[in-house]
């Protein structure tokens, strides 16, 4: 027998003889004070330092925001546009906005796309563009020392845009295909029809690409929408990092040098949407599906309502949190569903009240039956109970230093309050606003803005498994629509 070996064997035995002797004795015996029958207090809630800032204004009238924090030499910088496509993009040329984004990164007067991607490689950041519904953004990450560098190319792109034809044809291409590839999308379906129903071809918000309206833009249209979006005057610069704010403006202005003054903040002037309709089932087959997609809701309030937090508080019992009431029902007690969950877009229009998920396909009428159930819950049917209150207070209270925890973090929060006009208090006063929310004002906020009678339900799946089901359920008469949300006409 080999000696090592048997030595070894003989030493793991006699360890494992030892720790087994220890597990056996009581907690007292192994010196440890630990009860482990009891739960543990918890620690105390983490604290949360709100960031600073300087504000001012460059010579063309962009403002600029700059927020100190040392603790990396990091800085992260944002060109924030006030406006996006829904005030800025023609009707019958929806997907123009981001294309414009898009080919800021197709070359300059004198770099070409390889260039910009070589030069961003070499500064180790990545510049990147996009407008959404109601702002626009370019903006970057670097290291202190590299900042200028990146203000400098961040310029180049956004002011000296080559806009090559060749690239909007490659673009107008790859989303043709990402069109027709939605088309076979059960969420994207939902999603589109779920806008149109709520809103309608005439509001903005109700508004999506569409073969034509890709189809329909050309190179002038971007170049005049170019002109036209990236003016300073409803422009929003915010720095947040390793900086002095007097350098960092100077930075600023130098590199924006060639910017003129020009443009203005749009008025967000959005037409109301429809007028409500009674509480409707619309239903988009989709054959041999394995689930279908729910999505339940109307137009809401917009940002700026003094509900606010009422409707966060709500939302976040309703379906904001993992263990939220229509989560934990229909995922958890019934496994209807992988998640289900809610939301408000607000936006600065009416953004709408979203509530769904994917469902079981079998399960569709039993589920459509909980949703209902837990609406009119939080609607007083249900008390909430204080351990309810506590936990979706202390959510969205406890994610603030999350929030501020990095330079994107800090970054993406002061830009927020400017692009979406709200006080500059806003982070300093909303622990307090969100505990000042009593009971009473989420049954309240629960029947105000979940209209029960009104919800138009979305559902895509396989009508030849769910309809009879869904129409035993009482809930609601059904509609058949196709995949562009146009009425099926049925023998």
């Amino acid at each position: 027998m080999n000696p090592i070996k048997y030595s070894s064997a003989r030493s793991v035995r006699a360890l494992s003889l030892a720790v087994a002797i220890v597990a056996a004795q009581p907690l007292s015996a192994q010196g440890s004070k630990l009860d482990r029958t009891k739960q543990p207090a918890a620690g105390p809630a983490p604290t949360t330092k709100i960031p600073t800032w300087t504000k001012s204004k460059l010579a063309n009238g962009a403002e600029l925001v700059v927020s100190v924090k040392k603790d990396l030499p990091l800085v992260s910088v944002t060109i924030g546009f006030i406006g996006g496509a829904t005030t800025y993009e023609p009707a019958n040329k929806v997907g123009m906005a981001g294309f414009t984004a898009q080919m800021l990164s197709e070359g300059t007067a004198t770099k070409s796309a390889d260039d910009l991607s070589n030069a961003q490689q070499m500064l180790g950041t990545s510049i990147n563009a996009g407008i959404s519904n109601e702002t626009g953004t370019i903006g970057f990450t670097a290291l202190k020392d590299r900042v200028d560098a990146a203000l400098a190319l961040a310029a180049d792109m956004m002011l000296n845009p080559k806009l090559p034809a060749d690239a909007l044809e490659r673009l107008r291409g790859r989303s043709l295909v990402g069109l027709q590839q939605q088309r076979d999308q059960p969420n994207a379906i939902a999603a589109n029809v779920f806008a149109k129903i709520n809103y309608g071809d005439a509001h903005p918000y109700g508004r999506a690409p569409t073969e034509a309206s890709v189809k329909a833009i050309t190179r002038d249209d971007i170049v005049a929408f170019h002109k036209k979006f990236y003016t300073p005057g409803h422009a929003v610069i915010s720095v947040v990092g390793d900086v002095d704010p007097a350098k960092m403006k100077a930075s600023i202005e130098k590199a924006f040098a060639a910017w003129a003054a020009g443009g203005e903040r749009p008025k967000f002037d959005y037409a109301a949407p429809p007028a409500p309709k009674a509480r409707t089932i619309y239903l988009i087959d989709k054959p041999k599906a394995a689930q279908s997609v729910f999505m339940l809701g109307h137009p809401g309030p917009d940002r700026s309502t003094p509900d606010y937090y009422a409707i966060q508080v709500m939302n976040t019992l309703f379906g904001g949190l993992f263990q939220s009431r229509i989560n934990h029902n229909i995922r958890e007690v019934k496994g209807y569903s992988y998640g289900v969950n809610s939301g408000y877009a607000y936006g600065r229009g009416p953004g709408q009240f979203q509530a769904g998920g994917g469902i079981v396909t079998a399960k569709t009428d039993s589920a459509l039956i909980e949703f209902m159930k837990e609406i009119r819950g939080v609607q007083g049917e249900i008390p909430f109970t204080d351990d309810e209150i506590t936990q979706g207070k202390d959510a969205l209270v406890q994610s603030l230093p999350r929030t501020f925890s990095s330079v994107n973090g800090v970054r993406g929060a002061i830009s927020g309050i400017y692009l979406q006009d709200l006080s500059e208090n806003y982070y300093t006063e909303y622990a307090a606003k969100v505990n000042a929310v009593t009971r009473a004002d989420l049954v309240r906020v629960a029947k105000k803005y979940i209209d029960v009678d009104n919800l138009n339900i979305i559902i895509v799946g396989d009508r030849a498994v769910v309809e009879a089901g869904l129409r035993k359920t009482g809930i609601a008469p059904i509609v058949i629509l196709d995949v562009d949300g146009k009425p099926v006409i049925t023998p």
